[in-house]
């Protein structure tokens, strides 16, 4: 992989689930500083430890901090300014939910409904919001969010008979909002030299029941899952010098699945 993110400070949210930290191994290995962002401290440090020991010390760092607090983002963006004195990206990956979260559509109350949409989305602009006001000054900066399919076509609930699974109504909310909520940023930061785009993958394997795998790859023309690798191309693409006159965009990668 060559090195098209050489000398880039890119900060990940979510940076060590199942997506997070194969993004920043990517990122690491394209030559670009991985910020490990995630509230699960202990984990962030592992990865940022193994991606410095792959790719050299400046590969990787882990951070924490929680994508609905505006204080800790704010204290995340002063402390990374100090050590490296800019900020390339922020990637929204996170996935925040409340235990409720998941039911079916006749069982979700307002509350979990309203408190899954506040804390996913609303922690997507507050996080977008901060480095906004730093890549403002800055005079360039970057912010991809991570949507979904299902931000863009109504759920298949067909794949999901007999099995214990459900696409949550929360989802597909949080991530059509997700996408027009790229537009908007992108048209408001137009000329501050901030480029928004989103990322919307297909399913990707994550040890789902065999049943649904199989009526989920029918659609596909791969004829499978995604894996977390498989976005990888296009993360760095909208992360990459090749983009820089890409904004506002929705870059769907999910193998034909919604064709």
């Amino acid at each position: 992989m060559s090195l098209v993110l050489a000398g880039q400070v890119i900060v990940v949210t979510g940076g060590a689930g199942r997506i997070g930290q194969v993004f920043c191994a990517a990122i690491a290995q394209a030559g670009g500083t991985a910020i490990v962002a995630d509230t699960a401290a202990d984990n962030a440090a592992r990865l940022a430890t193994e991606l410095c020991g792959q790719y050299g010390p400046q590969a990787a760092m882990a951070l924490a901090f929680d994508i609905t607090a505006a204080g800790e983002i704010d204290a995340a963006i002063d402390r990374l300014h100090e050590r490296y004195g800019r900020i390339d990206a922020v990637v929204n990956n996170a996935y925040p939910r409340n235990p409720g979260y998941g039911a079916k559509v006749e069982d979700v109350s307002y509350a979990n409904f309203a408190d899954n949409v506040a804390r996913h989305t609303g922690g997507y602009f507050i996080t977008a919001q901060r480095f906004a006001a730093y890549f403002s000054r800055q005079g360039r900066g970057s912010i991809v969010f991570m949507a979904s399919v299902y931000g863009v076509v109504a759920p298949r609930f067909e794949i999901y008979a007999a099995t214990p699974m459900t696409m949550p109504v929360e989802y597909s909310v949080i991530k059509a909002g997700l996408i027009h909520l790229t537009r908007y940023l992108a048209q408001y930061y137009k000329q501050a030299g901030i480029r928004v785009n989103a990322l919307s993958p297909g399913g990707v394997f994550a040890e789902q029941p065999a049943e649904f795998v199989h009526r989920y790859s029918a659609h596909a023309a791969g004829k499978r899952m995604l894996e977390a690798t498989d976005l990888t191309g296009a993360l760095l693409f909208l992360l990459s010098p090749a983009a820089a006159h890409m904004t506002g965009q929705n870059l769907v990668v999910d193998d034909g699945w919604t064709l």
